[in-house]
């Protein structure tokens, strides 16, 4: 919301809404935090939709994935929601899974680990030193997406880091 210059306030969608644009000119961009748990955020983001007149094309979902390794970011448009519940509920919402999603490497759990305990645990110290960069390289995703499309999204950020 600060690359925007917004800051995030209530909005009736139940959700936290910033709206701004990435430069002078440039396109508008609604950043949103459904104030539901995340198993349930369908309902939010299809209001906001809904709100703003806009299509699934336009959606960008950030979101946390497992079978992606930690600190590594990947995108795509549409798919499964490969077990994710957050995913699921906003493509059935939405009455579409044809969005396009930032996926936030967290990795797999260790061991026999339940993975909805590992998803919810805090950080470890090693994680929490990444954690930043890893935030900085999802926002600039999003930013590359909008401004620039999904391919050169894709082709920058799915390159391995130098």
């Amino acid at each position: 919301a600060s690359r925007i210059g917004s800051q995030f306030s209530r909005h009736k969608a139940n959700a936290m809404v910033a709206e701004g644009r990435l430069r002078p000119g440039g396109p508008k961009v609604v950043l949103a935090k459904p104030n539901s748990f995340m198993n349930v955020s369908g309902g939010p983001v299809a209001a906001l939709l809904q709100y703003y007149s806009l299509g699934v094309d336009r959606l960008i979902v950030v979101h946390d994935e497992l079978d992606i390794d930690f600190d590594t970011i990947k995108l795509k448009t549409g798919g499964g929601h490969g077990g994710h519940n957050g995913l699921r509920d906003i493509a059935k919402a939405a009455n579409s899974p044809d969005f396009t999603r930032v996926r936030v490497g967290i990795g797999r759990p260790p061991g026999r680990q339940d993975p909805a305990d590992y998803v919810l645990r805090e950080f470890g110290s090693t994680e929490r030193q990444s954690l930043p960069s890893l935030l900085v390289d999802a926002a600039d995703a999003v930013e590359t997406v909008v401004e620039s499309g999904l391919l050169e999204a894709q082709q920058r950020f799915h390159a391995p880091r130098a």
